[in-house]
């Protein structure tokens, strides 16, 4: 099963692609209805807009053999704890090796970023323009994940 914390997902199109053509369920999370194909694969699951509601949403329902679409790296991590696979839009996957330096990392940077953004004048530069090379890599990433998850149950 692959579930989506889909409020900003960028791969959504990606995901619904590959969910048809693997025959895997996909999940979608978010604060608010999202307009889906109509597919019996394919479901929206509402959480509402209370801080974390679709991030307890999808932790409620991960566990080893789903694989959960996000680029909010404290979800990767509460996902990953429970055995489940994660995956960011740009196609880096989250591991239990893995995840705790880039939790690190993340907090690293939220603490120099007012320091940071005091020297720049207020600009951040952000993450680079999401392209064509990106959704490539998701697309990989979310087959090589899809495969080791239907090696391991068979």
């Amino acid at each position: 099963m692959i579930l989506v914390d889909a409020d900003a997902c960028p791969v959504k199109r990606e995901i619904q692609e590959i969910a048809l053509r693997r025959n895997v369920p996909a999940i979608f999370v978010a604060a608010t209805y999202l307009r889906l194909p109509e597919h019996p694969l394919f479901r929206m699951f509402v959480a509402g807009d209370a801080f974390d509601a679709a991030d307890d949403a999808i932790a409620k329902v991960a566990r080893p053999g789903t694989v959960t679409i996000t680029a909010d790296i404290l979800l990767a991590e509460r996902v990953v704890k429970l055995g489940a696979a994660a995956l960011d839009p740009r196609g880096r996957e989250y591991t239990s090796a893995t995840i705790g330096d880039t939790v690190a990392t993340r907090d690293l940077m939220a603490e120099l970023r007012p320091g940071m953004m005091g020297q720049q004048g207020g600009q951040s530069s952000g993450p680079p323009p999401f392209g064509p090379a990106d959704r490539a890599a998701f697309r990989n990433g979310l087959d090589r994940i899809l495969s080791r998850i239907a090696k391991a149950g068979a």
